[in-house]
C-alpha cells in the first residue's frame, strides 16, 4: 500500500526509485500506468490526468511500463514481439524496428528466433526494446537487472544511456542502489509505502543512511 507518496518527473529526465523488496515501487509503478487503481490521489502527466484512465489509454498518451517479469511471447519471434509493441504506432513500425536494432543490435541478430530461446540478457533488451517501439514519451522500467549477470547489466545500462541521450524520459524502479544512483539524475527512496527521501542521486549516494541501509557501509 502506497501512503502520501509525491513525486515529479521532468520531461527528458531519468529519474530513480529506490528501496528494499516490499517497500512499494511495482504498486506505484502500476498505479501509474493504470494496472492498479488509487483510492486517493491524483495522477497527472503534461498536464492531464492519468488516475481513472485503462492502461490502454495511458500507452496511447505515451506512458509504457516494462514490468520486471518482462512478459514476453515466449512462442513467438524477437520480431513479432517487437511489431506488438508498436500497436499504437503501427504507420511508424519500420522506422521504430530500425531504430531499435540500431540500439540493440544484438536483437537484429536474433530476429527470427523464438523468444523462449534467448538468454535472459536478451529477453530483457527484447522487453525493453517493445516498450521503445511503443515510441513512449516517458519508459518505466521495473528493476531490469534482475536475474541478470553483472556484465549484461552493464551492457543494458548503456544502451539505456543511449536512450536517455536520444531524449526519452525514463523512471526507473531498482533493488541496486549504485546503480540507479550512478544512472539517475534524482531519487526517491521508498520505503513501507511512503517516500523516506528524495534528492540528486549524487547526494543520495554519499547520504550515511543510504550508504548503511543500501550500501552495508558503516
Amino acid at each position: 500500500m502506497l501512503r502520501d507518496v509525491s513525486l515529479e518527473v521532468q520531461s527528458g529526465e531519468v529519474v530513480g526509485v529506490i528501496g528494499p523488496n516490499g517497500s512499494g515501487k511495482t504498486t506505484l509503478f502500476k498505479a501509474i500506468v493504470g494496472l492498479l487503481k488509487p483510492r486517493k490521489g491524483r495522477i497527472f502527466y503534461d498536464g492531464r490526468r492519468l488516475d481513472g484512465l485503462s492502461t490502454h489509454a495511458i500507452v496511447r498518451r505515451g506512458i509504457v511500463y516494462v514490468p520486471a517479469e518482462r512478459e514476453l511471447f515466449p512462442q513467438m519471434t524477437v520480431l513479432e514481439n517487437l511489431e506488438l509493441g508498436a500497436y499504437v504506432n503501427h504507420e511508424a513500425k519500420g522506422e521504430l524496428l530500425e531504430f531499435v536494432f540500431s540500439v540493440f543490435p544484438r536483437l537484429k541478430e536474433r530476429r527470427g528466433q523464438m523468444a523462449e530461446s534467448l538468454s535472459g540478457g536478451e529477453q530483457q533488451m527484447l522487453a525493453i526494446a517493445r516498450g521503445v517501439m511503443a515510441r513512449p514519451k516517458a519508459l518505466l522500467l521495473d528493476e531490469p537487472s534482475t536475474g541478470l549477470a553483472p556484465l549484461l547489466v552493464s551492457g543494458m545500462y548503456r544502451q539505456l544511456s543511449r536512450l536517455s541521450a536520444e531524449g526519452l524520459t525514463i523512471l526507473l524502479a531498482e533493488q541496486q542502489v549504485p546503480l540507479a544512483l550512478s544512472f539517475s539524475a534524482r531519487a526517491y527512496v521508498l520505503e513501507n509505502g511512503s517516500i523516506k527521501l528524495s534528492g540528486e542521486s549524487r547526494e543520495l549516494l554519499g547520504d550515511p543512511e543510504i550508504k548503511r541501509a543500501y550500501l552495508g557501509v558503516a
